[in-house]
This record gives C-alpha cells, sequence and structure tokens, in this order.
C-alpha cells in the first residue's frame, strides 16, 4: 500500500501536475507512483481536482494534492474527492504541523468532518472509509523557510505528519539566495532537514523540475522525489524541438 511505502522511506519517484487537463494527469500518472495535483499556486478548483484524481487513477497511480494553506476546509474538500493524501505548504512550527494533522484526520485523532463523498463511495462505504482512512491516507508537510528550518525535528515529531516536503524554490527565496542551490545557506538547510527526518524515522522528499536538478537533489540524500512539472515539460520540449527545427532549416 502507498501509505506504507511512503511511511518506510521507499525510494518513490512522483509527478507534478497544475495544468487543469484530465488528459494530463492521466499520462502523467502512467510514469510515476504517485501524482501532486496541485492547488495553492494553479488555478484548479475542488470540482477540477477530483476529475483530476479520476484521470491520476485511470493511469495506474496515486493521487496526491497540495492544499491553497494550511486550512481545515481546504484540507478536507481535497480529502472528500478522493485524494489519498494532502500536502500542506509553508508550515514552520510544531503547533501548526498539529493543525494540518487535526485537519486531515477523522476523531478522536482530528477534526475532520464526516460525510458520504466521493472518498467513501458518496456514502456507500462510509463506515469502512471511516475505518481506514486515518491510517490509509498521508499527510505531508512542507519546510519552506528559516523559521520551518528551525523547527523541522519538532515538526518532524508530530504524530501523524508523514513526510517532510522541502519547497526548493520558497525555501532558498527566504533564505536570500534564490534558486541558488549550491549556495551554502541552501545546503545547510536542507542538511538540518535531513536530519530532522532521520532522527524522528521522518521521510524527507523535494521536487526537481529539471532531470539536472533531480540529480542534484537525488544526490543530496533525500528519500523521495517529485520528478518535473508538466507546464515544465511543455516548455522544455517545445524549446527542444523548436531548437532542432531551427538547426535543420538552416542546414538545409
Amino acid at each position: 500500500m502507498f501509505h506504507d511505502r511512503l511511511r518506510a522511506g521507499e525510494p518513490l519517484v512522483g509527478g507534478w501536475v497544475a495544468l487543469s487537463d484530465p488528459a494530463i494527469a492521466e499520462l502523467t500518472a502512467a510514469e510515476f507512483e504517485f501524482v501532486m495535483l496541485d492547488t495553492e499556486h494553479a488555478p484548479n478548483s475542488t470540482e477540477t481536482i477530483a476529475n483530476l484524481v479520476r484521470a491520476v487513477e485511470a493511469g495506474g497511480s496515486v493521487p496526491l494534492a497540495r492544499a491553497v494553506d494550511n486550512d481545515v476546509g481546504a484540507i478536507k474538500r481535497l480529502l472528500d474527492v478522493g485524494v489519498r493524501g494532502v500536502m500542506v505548504p509553508m508550515v514552520e512550527s510544531d503547533a501548526e504541523a498539529r493543525r494540518a494533522v487535526e485537519a486531515a484526520k477523522y476523531p478522536p485523532e482530528g477534526n475532520r468532518g464526516v460525510a458520504g463523498t466521493r472518498a467513501s463511495g458518496y456514502g456507500r462505504d462510509l463506515d469502512s472509509y471511516f475505518e481506514t482512512a486515518n491510517e490509509e491516507t498521508v499527510l505531508l508537510v512542507q519546510i519552506e523557510s528559516a523559521n520551518g528550518v528551525d523547527h523541522a525535528e519538532a515538526i518532524a515529531a508530530v504524530e501523524g505528519v508523514d513526510a517532510l516536503f522541502v519547497g526548493p524554490a520558497d525555501l532558498s527565496a527566504t533564505l536570500g539566495c534564490f534558486r541558488q542551490f549550491d549556495d551554502s545557506r541552501f545546503t545547510d538547510a536542507v542538511e538540518t532537514i535531513l536530519a530532522a527526518g532521520e532522527a524522528t524515522d521522518t521521510p524527507v522528499g523535494t521536487l526537481g523540475a529539471t532531470p539536472e536538478s533531480v540529480e542534484r537533489f537525488a544526490a543530496m540524500g533525500f528519500d523521495f522525489l517529485v520528478a518535473g512539472v508538466d507546464q515544465t515539460h511543455l516548455i522544455r520540449g517545445n524549446q527542444e524541438i523548436r531548437a532542432a527545427a531551427d538547426r535543420t532549416l538552416r542546414e538545409s
């Protein structure tokens, strides 16, 4: 089961989908163990995410989603449409991590509201879903700031936090070295987060937008990775094929 594999720190590789077309989600799902669907920096409604979840499932992968923020309603609505886990951005303290856990878990572990939704077969399987959801859905929290780094071990130690996730763009920006991933301020922060994960037996992942950054982050010791973003793949692919066409036309 995916939740067991993530919690065990298996070297999982996922894809990232920000665009709203279900075909893109389905294509992405065919290549990865999980797909992260974005609502924080993408204009995806709950209805759109529900259709993307269906597409990821059709593609044979596990749908996860990033919430717009650490909000009980945002987290609840994502879980209700059937994602198998939620990632919460910009978590900076153990108190914020506990708030995310409470939003993601049914009582007595949390305060997630109960209803017959897609996640429970629209209510047909509500009893069994209620019994298993706390165990089988995962919660990832993002460390994206200096404050988050300072409290990384306390965050990782919160019961119900299944994984930490480094947001490299925001983390480097808040540290004053935007996208300078070889800068010591960034690498030292990553080492602190990885140490927090090791101390608490909590896996740590990140996102590499290009093959080069995937290789760089893998070498730093992350447990799992998101490899690329849908829109970046489109940009890179279009640029590469255009460059090949230009070269061929000049040479002919």
